[in-house]
């Protein structure tokens, strides 16, 4: 502890941001600050921390010429009011200015006015003139008819200057409104409240030393942002890893050393969910005879490119081989346990003022493969995912949205889950028009034979999918039999082609493969039997 016996000798040290460590929810602060000590110094004092300091996290270092011993650091809140008078100059020079054009305005609307009352006053003393010298035919009738003219032009154009001057005024007076309301806030004091952090030490000696201090501020967070460039030709997925920086800490990150750190001191191109096909008997209470409607869910719309012309193409192509590619500065990706960090290359600015601001960690290739699914009985379209791999030396990519960019058309979002290296991940690209799925119900009949004292009708589809691509492709097509909730009433698969398995709540699904400009034939059929008096509900074929 400090000697209570010797006088305390106070020194201000100026210190900046140096580096910033941003969490999920804060943000790790380091400043510097070089004080050249006398020998004589018991405190040094840094002032002011923001209010979103986290007080029992402020460590404190150093290092210098001369040995020196930290002793105990301190946190003081203490109030200020901010400087005013800066911003009280401007406001009132704003609203000066204005107030100025107010006045202008004002000035020509009167000048307006004279006029107009000077054309009203010229009409009314010589309409009696005009009467009489019209009838003794003193003046002709082209004449008369010009002087009207020159009235009417005039009243019109006075009329229309006066509104537009109207108009302008009642906009400056809802502006002179506003400023008016913030010179008075600003006048009026706002205590603020800050921290100052004193460090108690023992120098043995004069000489320079560099004080450290780091602590933890609040309002401060960055979120990951993903863009995932497909190409239909290829097997590779570019992937650019970006972040999202926010933060309204209090104090300014301006040209620190920035670092995004995963430690923690969180769609419209899905295919739409097949849920079970019920049937069922009539219930007594009318509320179970209600028979949901399926729905059909709406088609997103395919964006398709602009025709452009030929030779202007061709130039571009010669054009562009003299372009040189913009490069995109990217972050230092290291680890920790299972921590990543990211430490941007370059000085970070991020304003205390709450907008976001983005910056890419890293961008690469990752290979891919992509792969078809079909719900023929909802959309009679396929849906293409594609298959991502994380490297296995690459970095965790933390849950966050993703835009989604095909043949470089954008065609939606997705938000990614936590994915860790070498783990493999599906994102799905929406309707894709190169596979032609066409369904048909190609038998319903009614077997007159009762079998067990129940009646039996017979359904048949038939599925015909053709691939319009230049590419072979895997696809996952579903189907599914009703499924039923009563004991009277019996559901069978009679045949299938290809050959599957019934699967649970009614599923069929086939694996299939479809050859580059082929066709796939799928047939199934299945009865429902039940007794004949018995009502089905739910059997909308």
């Amino acid at each position: 502890m400090v000697n209570p016996e010797m006088p305390s000798v106070q020194t201000i040290v100026a210190s900046q941001i140096v580096a910033v460590t941003v969490y999920s929810d804060k943000a790790l602060v380091t400043r510097r600050g070089v004080v050249s000590l006398t020998g004589q110094e018991t405190e040094l004092v840094i002032a002011p921390l923001p209010d979103t300091t986290e007080t029992e996290s402020v460590r404190v270092s150093g290092k210098g010429e001369i040995p020196v011993r930290l002793l105990e650091a301190r946190c003081d809140r203490i109030f200020s009011t901010e400087p005013v008078a800066a911003k009280v100059a401007h406001l009132t020079q704003q609203i000066q200015q204005l107030e100025a054009e107010w006045q202008h305005l004002q000035a020509q609307i009167d000048a307006l006015a004279l006029q107009s009352s000077f054309i009203q006053g010229l009409r009314e003393k010589t309409e009696e003139q005009f009467s009489i010298s019209l009838a003794r035919k003193n003046l002709s009738f082209s004449e008369t008819l010009d002087f009207l003219n020159f009235l009417g032009s005039q009243y019109t154009e006075y009329g229309i200057s006066t509104t537009e001057c109207k108009n302008r005024q009642k906009e400056l007076e809802q502006q002179l409104q506003s400023l008016r309301q913030q010179l008075q806030t600003v006048k009026t004091p706002h205590p603020k409240e800050t921290y100052s952090l004193s460090v108690a030490i023992e120098p043995e000696g004069e000489g320079e030393f560099e004080l450290e201090v780091s602590y933890i501020v609040h309002r401060a967070s960055w979120t990951p942002l993903y863009d995932l460039r497909l190409c239909s030709t290829n097997n590779i997925v570019n992937l650019s890893y970006l972040a999202e920086v926010t933060q309204n800490s209090g104090e300014d990150w301006l040209g620190v050393a920035l670092t995004l750190s995963t430690a923690k001191p969180g769609l419209g191109t899905l295919p739409p969910k097949l849920e079970p096909w019920y049937i069922d008997v009539p219930r007594s209470n009318p509320e179970l005879r209600r028979v949901r409607r399926r729905r059909t869910p709406m088609l997103p719309m395919t964006a398709a490119a602009p025709a452009s012309d030929a030779v202007e193409e061709e130039d571009y192509e010669l054009l562009e081989e003299n372009f040189i590619a913009a490069e995109t500065v990217v972050a230092e990706v290291t680890k920790e346990g299972s921590v990543v960090n990211f430490k941007l290359n370059g000085n970070g600015n991020i304003p205390s003022d709450g907008t976001p601001h983005k910056t890419t960690i890293f961008q690469d290739d990752f290979p891919c493969h992509f792969s078809y699914v079909a719900m023929p009985r909802l959309v009679s379209f396929a849906y293409l995912q594609a298959h991502i791999k994380n490297n296995s030396n690459g970095a965790t990519l933390l849950p966050g949205k993703a835009n989604i960019f095909r043949d470089n058309i954008f065609v939606g979002t997705t938000k990614l889950e936590n994915i860790t290296p070498g783990q493999e991940f599906k994102v799905n690209l929406g309707i894709d028009e190169g596979l032609k799925i066409e369904r048909d119900l190609i038998e319903r009949q009614v077997d007159k034979k009762l079998i067990g004292n129940n009646s039996k009708i017979i359904y048949a589809y038939r599925l015909l999918i053709t691939n319009l691509l230049t590419q072979q492709v895997d696809l996952k097509l579903t189907e599914q039999l009703p499924v039923s909730r009563s004991e009277q009433i019996k559901v069978r698969l009679l045949r299938c082609n290809p050959q599957i398995q019934l699967g649970e709540m009614g599923r069929l699904e086939w694996d299939i493969t479809i050859p580059a400009q082929a066709k796939q034939e799928i047939y199934y059929q299945f009865a429902v039997e039940h007794p004949p008096q018995l009502t089905v509900v739910g059997l909308d074929i």
